[in-house]
């Protein structure tokens, strides 16, 4: 079974649910995350524990993110991306948004897949998964805007 590529509107749908705000899309160059520009990665696993999938957030859209599900005021997010790290209590709310975005691939016909791990933006990545970022082919590269705290990329890599 081939693993289903989310399109824009499933990942609007839900950010604007989930964060209970308004979200927009557009699209964007391709992310790619290097030793100066921090970025979270989500890794998710088909029922044989292939990764098979990553959800590429850069730091901005991470600390948003984390930010409006925990509703934390939006200073908050500002502080993480000027200290080039998520706090603890932000990476656990985006781990959350990407946990339930694990559904977004969850369509019938398509493989099942799962969040495995998420590596959170500030501690270098591992070379290895910086690559499998740079995946070109199958992906959609966004800029996202969520109301009231601001805009930042996220990028779905198939691989």
């Amino acid at each position: 079974m081939a693993v289903h590529l989310p399109q824009p509107k499933q990942l609007r749908d839900l950010l604007a649910d989930l964060l209970g705000r308004e979200v927009t899309l557009q699209p964007a160059p391709p992310f790619a995350p290097g030793p100066d520009t921090p970025a979270s990665v989500a890794v998710y696993v088909d029922d044989a524990l292939r990764i098979s999938a990553l959800v590429v957030c850069d730091l901005a859209f991470s600390a948003h993110a984390g930010a409006a599900l925990g509703l934390v005021p939006a200073v908050g997010a500002e502080e993480a991306i000027a200290d080039g790290t998520l706090s603890d209590s932000l990476a656990e709310n985006l781990y959350e948004v990407l946990n339930i975005a694990a559904s977004m691939f969850n369509v019938p016909g398509a493989e099942h897949l799962k969040l495995h791990a998420l590596h959170p933006a500030g501690p270098p990545l591992d070379p290895q998964l910086r690559v499998s970022t740079l995946t070109l082919g199958r992906r959609e590269d966004l800029a996202v805007s969520i109301a009231g705290y601001g805009d930042g990329a996220c990028s779905i890599v198939l691989l």
